[in-house]
């Protein structure tokens, strides 16, 4: 029988602990997790939040889209913690960035992913993600980057402004009631990147707390990555009206 997906639905992958080796010495703890399948339609590399208020690669988004993505959407999910950070994965080396030093953390992602040769790569990044996203992103080959409630406060105008005319999607996905960056100031910040794709999520928060702000958000993410397999189902298995 299908049960429902609830917040602690974990649906099959073939699962990894990995590590990352930054270029100043640092190793990083994460996981990878890949389609049983095989097939691989996108690549999604996620950055937590803010590790000095509880941000880790266990994030609930960032952990349900490790959960889900791969079965649900043949996508390939890595994410880890940055410098500094615990989680029951275990401790990555070395100690808080600030935004900066965690420009290392992110390439040494992107040099594992380059390593394994994984397809179609976006960067996922979740409120202080998406400021290393936005000011490191450009620096690697990926398809596009999503950014999860931004809160614009380490991105500088300039670094905003340097999306402008890139090949690369952007996409902003802001909540209605955001405790940092709500929908009017958020279009009036990215107005200088033309090309921006901006989902406003009605009675969406910053944390995105409960399951249907849960799929709204996975759902914005697959219709970037591999669009064919919406609308994702909410059983496992699915049933046999809905898709996979």
């Amino acid at each position: 029988m299908s049960e429902a997906i609830r917040g602690a639905t974990e649906l099959p992958a073939t699962r990894e602990n990995i590590e990352l080796h930054t270029s100043d010495g640092f190793t990083l703890v994460g996981e990878l997790s890949l389609p049983e399948s095989g097939h691989i339609a996108a690549t999604l590399v996620t950055l937590h939040p803010l590790p000095t208020a509880g941000g880790f690669m266990d994030s609930h988004i960032i952990r349900k889209a490790a959960a889900r993505l791969p079965a649900l959407a043949d996508i390939a999910v890595l994410r880890f913690n940055f410098r500094g950070v615990s989680s029951p994965r275990g401790t990555s080396e070395g100690s808080f960035g600030e935004g900066k030093l965690e420009q290392l953390d992110l390439a040494a992602a992107m040099d594992f992913v380059r390593e394994r040769g994984l397809p179609n790569v976006w960067l996922m990044g979740w409120s202080f993600g998406t400021e290393v996203t936005l000011k490191f992103g450009r620096e690697h080959p990926i398809t596009g980057a999503i950014l999860l409630s931004p809160p614009l406060h380490r991105a500088s105008d300039d670094e905003l402004a340097a999306w402008a005319g890139d090949d690369r999607r952007l996409v902003a996905i802001i909540p209605e009631l955001d405790d940092y960056l709500r929908p009017e100031e958020a279009a009036k910040r990215f107005a200088s990147v033309p090309e921006v794709e901006f989902v406003v999520v009605e009675g969406g928060k910053h944390l995105w707390v409960g399951e249907a702000q849960t799929y709204r958000v996975l759902s914005e993410v697959v219709a970037r990555l591999n669009p064919m397999v919406l609308p994702l189902p909410r059983t496992w298995p699915p049933e046999p009206s809905q898709p996979r």
